[in-house]
């Protein structure tokens, strides 16, 4: 296996890619050769012709990685990253030479396709992991005329033969893939292929049957996707968006548990969204385009108006004025869904209209210099406006990427009277490692111009030091900051000219350097606010302000 993909596997894993590997298996995977597609979904996702140029020419652009590659197959080199790699198998970018289309397009990518089953017409432990498999086949599916329409009946017959082996595979595995995303594609991509392959029947059954359960384990009652990313609830209004509209044009009906699910998804996703129309940097989350997300909003088709808390996802959203708040008050997701989760409790942002002014520092692109170092630098309270005790995030990474300790018990309360809101929460991540508990508080007066906010410490676990503590407000790269000579405010400019003020009570102010990774490009310079002092038990309070400048009193 490459480097980028090579992990430690359980002996339950080794026996089944043992089995899924053997000649008795692939045996097992045979049945009746289709002799076409029963159905060719439209894809609704824009192909760039420029793109296919590119890819003509053997620039492979996925994941945020250029690859050239001339005269071999791309899967026989090094890839720079697994995410790369995934991309390259999952074969949805076949989208861009559907977009450019003539016998050029035709002809090249029959041939990419014919050269891929020479090497992955069997189980591959990578290019047939259940959710790559999913997307594959939707985009062959979809790719279908381009890619069936040909005199060479061999290589024809070849790959009808071998979507069929795949989807009987990912019958027996979709339900069995790591919950989260992964389950959920894998399972939308058994429903493709039960409505694109000739009979097909059970495993659309199977397959729909599997899509009203992963719904309720994954779609939260307020909307919220279960691993409170908002990258990942964009990503699976969008998955779910295109199966309803496959459903329809092939005459199905749309199961009620789907059209609900994307009826509650798309109000959270416009939650998720800062002035500038683009997403919020939670969990892994990247700005996005503004123009993607109308699309997929738009392909979703569900008006609903974001709410203003949301309980079950544990995100309260503040609006007044020209001012949004976004606050993370809720527990990270258990288990094997927090594999990309950060340690960003209490942590919140802030946009006035469309620039952003406080924000998180996000996570860099898999394919950037040290992006690891910074992945994991990312997930740090240290990377999220939020405090931070001791110099310890209040959730521990572990090496698996997964988290280990986190809060048990968090709790958050919501008033708001005559436009003026007031979001409260309180969280034990530091409990079990120094005996504190962490109290913020949030306030928002009705015209937007007025942001007051407390962080309390109370508790300590009898130790005989004080425990230090820094508040940070991660400042987004275009704002202009200065600290006066006596320490005591922070005068902001922001990239459209609006002046803020900040100021705080409790602790000493400092201006330091900091670093955005949101945009998905090259890391950026920034600043971030910081208010470092001791905790010496009983309780230790801060208290703090963001006020527009002509609004300071």
């Amino acid at each position: 296996m490459h480097k980028a993909v090579q992990r430690r596997f359980s002996p339950g894993e080794r026996l089944r890619g043992a089995w899924y590997g053997s000649r008795l298996y692939g045996y097992s995977l045979r049945g009746k050769h289709p002799a076409n597609l029963a159905h060719v979904p439209t894809d609704p996702w824009p192909g760039e012709a420029a793109r296919a140029d590119a890819l003509f020419h053997g620039d492979y652009a996925f994941a945020d990685a250029v690859v050239s590659v001339r005269d071999t197959p791309p899967w026989r080199i090094e890839p720079p990253s697994e995410a790369w790699l995934a991309e390259l198998h999952g074969f949805s970018w076949l989208r861009h030479f559907t977009a450019q289309g003539g016998p050029a397009a035709k002809s090249h990518v029959q041939g990419f396709v014919k050269n891929w089953l020479d090497d992955f017409a069997v189980w591959h432990e990578f290019a047939w992991r259940p959710d790559i498999l999913a997307r594959r086949l939707i985009a062959w599916s979809c790719a279908g005329p381009m890619l069936v329409a040909s005199n060479d009946l061999i290589y024809r017959s070849k790959l009808l033969n071998t979507m069929a082996r795949q989807a009987r595979h990912l019958a027996r595995v979709a339900g069995q893939t790591p919950d989260g995303p992964a389950r959920l594609i894998a399972v939308i991509g058994l429903v493709y292929s039960g409505l694109v392959l000739p009979e097909g029947e059970k495993r659309l059954a199977k397959g729909l049957a599997l899509l009203d359960v992963v719904l309720a384990a994954q779609v939260l009652p307020d909307g919220g996707y279960v691993t409170r990313s908002p990258a990942d609830q964009l990503a699976a209004l969008g998955d779910l968006a295109a199966l309803r509209r496959t459903l329809l044009a092939a005459q199905r009906e749309v199961p009620e548990s789907l059209q609900n699910a994307i009826d509650r998804m798309a109000p959270m996703v416009r939650f998720f969204r800062h002035g500038d129309g683009r997403l919020c940097l939670f969990n892994g989350a990247w700005e996005d385009s503004a123009e993607h997300i109308d699309f997929v909003l738009s392909l979703a088709e569900a008006p609903g108006k974001p709410l203003s808390g949301a309980p079950h996802s544990g995100f309260h959203r503040l609006k007044a004025g020209r001012s949004l708040i976004i606050a993370d008050c809720g527990a990270p997701p258990p288990g094997a869904l927090s594999a990309h989760a950060h340690a960003g409790i209490g942590a919140f942002e802030m946009s006035i209209a469309r620039d952003r002014l406080v924000v998180n520092c996000g996570v860099a692109a898999p394919n950037r210099p040290e992006a690891a170092r910074w992945r994991a630098a990312g997930r740090a309270s240290a990377a999220h406006s939020t405090l931070t005790l001791d110099n310890t995030s209040s959730s521990a990474i572990l090496e698996n990427g997964c988290l280990g300790r986190v809060p048990s018990e968090v709790t958050c309360t919501r008033q708001e009277e005559d436009g003026r809101i007031l979001v409260e929460l309180s969280h034990d991540g530091y409990d079990k490692t120094h005996g504190v508990i962490h109290r913020r508080r949030l306030f928002l007066d009705a015209g937007g111009g007025d942001v007051r906010g407390a962080d309390v410490l109370t508790g300590h676990k009898g130790r005989a030091r004080a425990i230090p503590f820094a508040i940070r407000f991660h400042l987004h790269p275009d704002v202009m900051a200065s600290i006066s000579q006596n320490g005591e405010i922070v005068m902001l400019r922001l990239r459209r000219g609006a002046g803020w003020e900040f100021r705080a009570l409790g602790g000493a102010i400092t201006l330091e350097a900091s670093v955005y990774l949101g945009a998905g490009g090259p890391p950026r310079r920034a600043e971030q606010i910081v208010i470092a002092g001791v905790h010496e038990g009983g309780e230790t309070a801060v208290k703090w302000s963001f006020k527009r400048a002509e609004a300071v009193s």
